[in-house]
């Protein structure tokens, strides 16, 4: 298992989902205050600062939270959303071992060929093969959701302006509409959504899921989870660049010594010399 390369405090990561809602409910009331100080414009309430550990200078991915956002991935998001570009190898080691992605993968069918006869056939899934995806096709997809298509997560994070902040406060977010607002059918309200109105219904609710680890699937705690999880998707390297940066960092440091020493051994014999002119 992918290790972090510092410790982290479990208190910070259960206060972040604990008071979430609180932070949101905080942000709505400010909002219909009347207050001009507020984040927000005619139509949309923006996401509000979430301490995340994980985006530090000198911190990693949790793997424990990884593995439950995996969890809250496969058992709420994947019904309607895909991560196309994430394959099973590439989670070995950061969420499951190679034995439980092994047989987690051999959980699906998919669809491969032509075999010597040119047709397609359906084998067993094996590490090399992507995340599945909920429909064949785009045309699948929006028949399955009245029209909208439901994006892929892999780039989720980077594709949305603060995308950990705006991801979980669009999850924790629903509420009802405020009195006067047109509501369409089959739309929700969730005012962190541009216009207000979306479609995907609350996908999460409290206990919803049950973690192998025990701990208590509030919706906010299952919001952190999938949201540093889809961070993950998005960064994959982020650990190892920042580990590299690291050791880029300490090199230069040392060989801007060293060279600092050489330049001043070097150059002192002509900075204490003296020099006399005899006419």
């Amino acid at each position: 298992m992918l290790r972090t390369a510092f410790a982290k405090s479990n208190h910070k990561g259960l206060a972040l989902a604990g008071a979430s809602t609180l932070t949101a409910a905080a942000t709505l009331l400010t909002t219909n205050s009347g207050s001009n100080s507020a984040q927000c414009d005619d139509d949309i309430l923006h996401a509000p600062s979430y301490p995340w550990q994980h985006l530090g200078l000198f911190s990693s991915y949790d793997c424990a939270a990884l593995r439950r956002g995996f969890q809250v991935y496969r058992q709420v998001c994947a019904t309607c959303h895909s991560i196309e570009r994430i394959h099973y190898r590439e989670l070995v080691g950061v969420t499951h071992t190679a034995e439980q992605l092994v047989q987690m993968a051999s959980e699906v069918d998919v669809v491969d060929g032509p075999n010597d006869e040119g047709e397609m056939f359906e084998r067993p899934g094996k590490l090399a093969d992507p995340l599945p995806k909920p429909y064949q096709n785009e045309e699948q997809g929006r028949l399955a959701n009245g029209g909208a298509l439901p994006p892929d997560l892999s780039l989720m994070v980077k594709a949305r302006h603060s995308g950990q902040d705006y991801l979980f406060s669009l999850l924790t977010g629903y509420c009802e509409a405020p009195a006067g607002k047109a509501m369409m059918p089959g739309l929700y309200y969730n005012p962190y959504f541009p216009g207000g109105l979306i479609a995907m219904p609350p996908p999460l609710n409290d206990d919803g899921v049950e973690y192998e680890d025990g701990t208590k699937a509030t919706i906010s705690q299952q919001a952190k989870d999938v949201v540093e999880f889809l961070n993950w998707c998005a960064e994959p390297e982020a650990d190892t660049r920042k580990k590299d940066a690291l050791t880029y960092m300490t090199v230069l440091g040392i060989t801007a010594v060293l060279t600092g020493y050489y330049k001043r051994f070097r150059w002192s014999t002509f900075k204490t010399r003296s020099i006399t002119y005899i006419k």
